[in-house]
C-alpha cells in the first residue's frame, strides 16, 4: 500500500468492523450488525455449556466447535502478526474436534476467544505494508468472523441480536 494515509484509514476501518462483530454495535448506528446488537461475545454469554455443546437437529457442528475454530484461527492470525509463519503446519481440523464443553471449559473457551479477538483487533489497527495475500487474509478475517456469528445464530436462536428497526 503506497499511500500511508490510505493504509492507516483501511486498518482503522477494518478494526472498527471487527470490533463491531466481536463486541457489538452502537445503539444508534452500525456497519454490519443491527444497532444495539451484542456481537459475538455478548451473544455467547447467553449460552450455557449444554447449549454450546448441543449438536443442531439436522447435524453439523456445535457452537462450542465454532467458537474453538474461531479461537484457533485468531490465534494463528495473532502469531502471524508477530512475524511467525503459523500456517505451514496449521491443523484446522483439530479446531473442530471440541464439540462438547463443561461449564468450566465453556467459560475458559469464551475467555480465550475474547483474548485472541482483542489481540487481533489491535494487530489489524496497526498499519503495515501488506501484499495481496496478506491483505486478502486480513479482509477475510472480518468475513470469516461474520460467517461464524451467523452460523452460531442459526444454530441457537437465543444468540440472535435485535431485529432491524424501521426507518
Amino acid at each position: 500500500m503506497p499511500d500511508s494515509s490510505a493504509a492507516t484509514a483501511l486498518h482503522h476501518a477494518l478494526s472498527i468492523l471487527l470490533r463491531e462483530l466481536i463486541d457489538g454495535s452502537a445503539t444508534d448506528a452500525a456497519w454490519i450488525l443491527n444497532p444495539a446488537d451484542p456481537g459475538l461475545l455478548g451473544s455467547l454469554e447467553k449460552l450455557s455449556a449444554a447449549g454450546a455443546s448441543a449438536v443442531p437437529p439436522n447435524g453439523g457442528s456445535s457452537i462450542a466447535a465454532h467458537v474453538d475454530h474461531l479461537r484457533y484461527g485468531l490465534q494463528l492470525l495473532n502469531r502471524w502478526s508477530k512475524g511467525e509463519d503459523p500456517f505451514a503446519d496449521a491443523d484446522y481440523s483439530a479446531s473442530w474436534r471440541r464439540p462438547a464443553v463443561s461449564e468450566a471449559d465453556w467459560t475458559a473457551l469464551r475467555e480465550e476467544l475474547r483474548t485472541e479477538a482483542r489481540k487481533w483487533c489491535e494487530a489489524v489497527q496497526r498499519p503495515r505494508d501488506l501484499g495481496d495475500v496478506e491483505l486478502s487474509g486480513v479482509l477475510a478475517s472480518v468475513a470469516h468472523l461474520a460467517y461464524h456469528l451467523g452460523a452460531i445464530r442459526q444454530i441457537d436462536r437465543s444468540t440472535r441480536g435485535p431485529v432491524a428497526r424501521a426507518t
